[in-house]
């Protein structure tokens, strides 16, 4: 599991450094694995901006650029079809390496079709901050030259990356691992209980439980008018961070809300939904083409998201391509449910689908998360792509946990050796929620 220092911001106030935050996660059982800090990674690499650009005398696809930089003015040839005089850009003076290409620059200036160049001027690939990689990253004009390169690009965030016992599935979301710091003095615990989305029309999406013990519940609700472009700069530079390549909002949207509560969700483009969405259990002969490219065999045991054309998911692992949202998708159906552990866990072996679904489904995720997920999921949607939003439609239920549990103090220093005084008890008890 990972998540960034900013992030975990969003539900822990606290004024702890980054080792500090690793001293307590240990002290509360987080076995941390590794820390990735990019502004160490790019520590090298800092803004430019390219005064001049004119062409290589002897090269019609380079350019020779005056470039004003943090080591002064210098004279860098660049092969980027869009260097040109005016821009804001990152520079690497000599001898940096250079972790997209993997290699070190000279240390001495070099020839370049007989013109000396001075440096380097970078793509975010080559920097590892991005996938562009057909010209030098082009930053705003108004960011100052010599910033460091981690701050222009949005990713100066430590990543801690940790190791998440079975037993605790809670941990699989940014919001539970700042519940169980700030229990272990690491701060106050920020809760953000999502506000209810009064929808303005009845859904039209009728769901149908005909497996129970598979998917005892299943919310949906459905947005029109949905404008599907891009996620906000914020939750890709989230998620990125945590190793998923964003891919447009209603995506995005479902992946944010799987890391930062630990709710997998998932979105059907609503017209090429025909008729009822239903869980139940595979039948003999059914199979599905699902979001990876590849088609999985459907046995009698696995439980299944179907409509009237057939399966189009499978229940806590993965969606179909049938029902897949694009960049054309207009309204969206978003489906928030409970999944069976051990029947998720199972239909994971069989196919050998590894998704971060499964992951979370077959380790328990909080029965009472589904109108709360559904509630999150439908603020971000109409706040970044906007439409209308429709009533919940939900079906089934899940029993409420017990309220009360039977907790003897004096077991603590029986069973620990820790003597731990009654008020300190309770603050740790609350603080756990």
């Amino acid at each position: 599991m990972k998540f960034t220092l900013s992030w975990l911001n969003d539900h822990l106030a606290t004024k702890a450094t980054l080792d500090d935050i690793l001293a307590h996660m240990l002290k509360a059982g987080l076995e941390v694995e590794e820390v990735h800090d990019p502004r160490e990674a790019l520590k090298a690499f800092t803004v430019c901006k390219v005064i001049a650009a004119e062409p290589h005398p002897d090269a019609d696809k380079l350019r020779v650029c005056k470039v004003e930089t943090v080591d002064g003015t210098k004279q860098i040839v660049c092969g980027a079809p869009n260097a040109r005089a005016g821009m804001t850009a990152i520079y690497a003076p000599l001898g940096t390496f250079i972790p997209g290409l993997d290699f070190a620059l000279d240390k001495k200036p070099r020839k370049i079709r007989g013109v000396e160049s001075h440096g380097m001027m970078c793509s975010t690939k080559e920097l590892e901050a991005g996938e562009d990689h057909d010209g030098i990253a082009d930053l705003d004009a108004s960011i100052p030259l010599g910033t460091p390169a981690a701050d222009a690009l949005g990713l100066a965030d430590p990543v801690i990356d940790f190791e998440v016992t079975p037993n605790r599935p809670d941990w699989l979301g940014v919001q539970g691992i700042a519940r169980d710091l700030a229990a272990a003095g690491a701060g106050r615990f920020i809760p953000h209980e999502p506000k209810k989305v009064s929808g303005s029309f009845d859904c039209p999406v009728e769901i149908r439980l005909d497996a129970p013990e598979a998917c005892p519940m299943f919310a949906g609700a459905l947005v029109r008018g949905v404008k599907n472009g891009p996620s906000p700069d914020w939750m890709q530079h989230r998620l990125k961070a945590v190793g998923i390549q964003p891919k447009s909002l209603l995506v995005d949207v479902t992946n944010y809300i799987s890391f930062d509560r630990a709710r997998p969700l998932h979105v059907y483009d609503a017209a090429k939904l025909s008729g009822t969405v239903c869980a139940r259990l595979g039948r003999k002969g059914e199979a599905l083409e699902a979001l990876d490219g590849k088609t999985y065999t459907v046995t009698e045991d696995m439980c299944v998201i179907a409509d009237d054309s057939g399966v189009i998911g499978l229940g806590g692992v993965m969606g179909g391509e049938s029902t897949a949202v694009s960049a054309d998708t207009v309204d969206v159906f978003i489906e928030s449910a409970w999944f069976d552990p051990l029947r998720t866990a199972r239909t994971g072996r069989a196919t050998g689908i590894h998704s971060d679904a499964r992951y979370r489904f077959e380790r328990g995720v909080d029965p009472q998360s589904c109108v709360d997920g559904l509630n999150l999921a439908l603020a971000l949607i109409l706040e970044y792509g906007g439409g209308t939003a429709s009533k919940a439609n939900i079906a089934g239920s899940i029993s409420a946990r017990a309220e009360k549990v039977t907790f003897y103090p004096a077991d603590v220093e029986r069973l620990t050796g820790l003597v731990v005084r009654g008020a300190e008890m309770r603050r740790i008890l609350k603080d756990l929620g």
